[in-house]
């Protein structure tokens, strides 16, 4: 029976609130007028908040529900140094142009490396416990090929971001993974991990430390545009503000309809296991490296922070789903990873929304006057902090020139798309057909 991976203590909800729950407690009634206001209390808004606090700006955070009921709270905990970028590009005018293409990729490649030291700097300046590792990552190659495609690429991770990259045969796989699943894969030395809940709790602490205010179960249902600024309308209350940020990412909704259908929101589905044997947990991932694949179906793995039990997340299905659907799906594709871990039993799984742009890419920049960071495509924990970080230097210096490669890019969107991403189930249907073909094939 499907429920018998499921331990007698099982609850719906992430593990990481076991250390760090959702909460109000630092919340304030919002102003009535405000120099910045930013949408969404998210990794990328409070990244946002925190540095324009620290520069002597008066800003505002407004956060839908209690603080860190998001994404924020509810990811793996990878932090990617920038092996993640985006399958394309659609700048106007350069695709036609390989030599500026891959300029522009390069330049994207280095901005993303540093997102990485940016995560690092906040949670040292801050002293943010939240068990921030620099272990490295390993993407298994699901196949042959797959392991060819990646080795194509160590050079210019290397050469353009520094990430420390190189190959490991299947042969000697087994260095960084119990497994023999895969078919090798690529190291990535320059990527970490750590307590996406500690540390989403040290950043709320440190932007309301620094003199930002913080508005918990305050939505903003309208934003009109008004000379010299704009009038937010919200639950609480209209509130004047000379800027706007909207850093609502995967849970973007109809207050800014523009920005809807730019993106794709994606569920990615997570499960922990019970506690296990210290040297069976150990024995799992040698390196405490945290792992992923190149699937199209992805899965994306690592120990727990205290090193007691396994986190294993991936696309059990694209949409939302109940934990009675997507835990089973995970535990199937943890033990064919693992078979050894038979047996185990389930005592978290939850879900959260991942933004994906049509282009793949991180994107930040302006729409009708308004400033957006959004499209983590998977890589929020470093991307969302970075953009929103950028995105404060920009305003503080009162410069509409772009700060990083991200920033001004073409923001595509789809015909007659309305932010409702209805074709998922048949996506997912299809890349779980190709990965068995692929697989069938190799």
């Amino acid at each position: 029976m499907a429920d018998s991976v499921f331990h007698k203590d099982f609850k719906s909800m992430p593990w990481w609130w076991e250390w760090w729950h959702p909460n109000t407690e630092l919340s304030q009634d919002p102003p009535r007028k405000t120099d910045v206001l930013v949408v969404g209390a998210g990794y990328g808004g409070l990244s946002t908040a925190l540095e324009l606090a620290r520069s002597g700006v008066e800003v505002t955070v407004l956060e839908r529900g209690a603080f860190g009921d998001g994404a924020s709270t509810r990811n793996g905990g990878g932090v990617s140094g920038g092996t993640t970028l985006g399958k394309g590009f659609s700048g106007k005018g350069v695709r036609s142009d390989p030599e500026e293409w891959k300029k522009v990729m390069s330049r994207m490649l280095s901005d993303a490396a540093d997102s990485l030291s940016q995560v690092e700097t906040v949670i040292q300046r801050e002293g943010i416990e939240c068990y921030w590792r620099m272990n490295g990552r390993f993407s298994g190659a699901f196949t042959p090929k797959h392991y060819n495609e990646q080795a194509a690429k160590v050079g210019t991770y290397n050469s353009n971001a520094g990430l420390g990259t190189y190959m490991v045969p299947r042969e000697q796989q087994r260095e960084e993974i119990a497994s023999d699943y895969y078919y090798g894969g690529m190291v990535v030395e320059r990527t970490g991990q750590l307590h996406p809940a500690l540390y989403y709790g040290g950043l709320l602490k440190a932007t309301h430390k620094a003199g930002a205010r913080l508005c918990a179960q305050c939505d903003a249902e309208k934003i009109e545009r008004r000379t010299g600024g704009f009038t937010v309308l919200t639950n609480k209350g209209p509130i004047e503000a000379r800027e706007v940020v909207i850093a609502t990412n995967g849970y973007t909704g109809d207050v800014t309809p523009t920005l809807k259908r730019r993106l794709v929101p994606v569920a990615s589905h997570i499960i922990a296991t019970e506690e296990l044997p210290e040297d069976l947990i150990k024995s799992l991932i040698p390196k405490g490296r945290v792992v992923s694949d190149t699937k199209r179906v992805l899965c994306y793995y690592r120990r727990s922070p205290d090193d007691k039990r396994v986190i294993f997340g991936g696309r059990a299905r694209f949409t939302q789903v109940t934990p009675e659907v997507s835990a089973p799906v995970l535990h199937r594709y943890m033990l064919e990873r693992w078979p050894q871990l038979k047996g185990t039993k389930v005592t978290h799984a939850w879900t959260g929304n991942v933004a994906f742009a049509f282009d793949f890419l991180p994107h930040m920049g302006q729409e009708q006057g308004m400033h957006y960071l959004m499209a983590c495509n998977g890589s929020g924990v470093a991307m969302m902090s970075y953009l929103g970080y950028q995105t404060a230097r920009k305003i503080a210096g009162g410069s509409n020139a772009p700060v990083n490669a991200f920033d001004g890019q073409d923001f595509p969107t789809m015909p007659f798309y309305s932010g409702n991403p209805w074709f998922l189930p048949m996506v997912g249907a299809w890349y779980r057909t190709r990965d068995w073909w692929d697989r069938l094939t190799a």
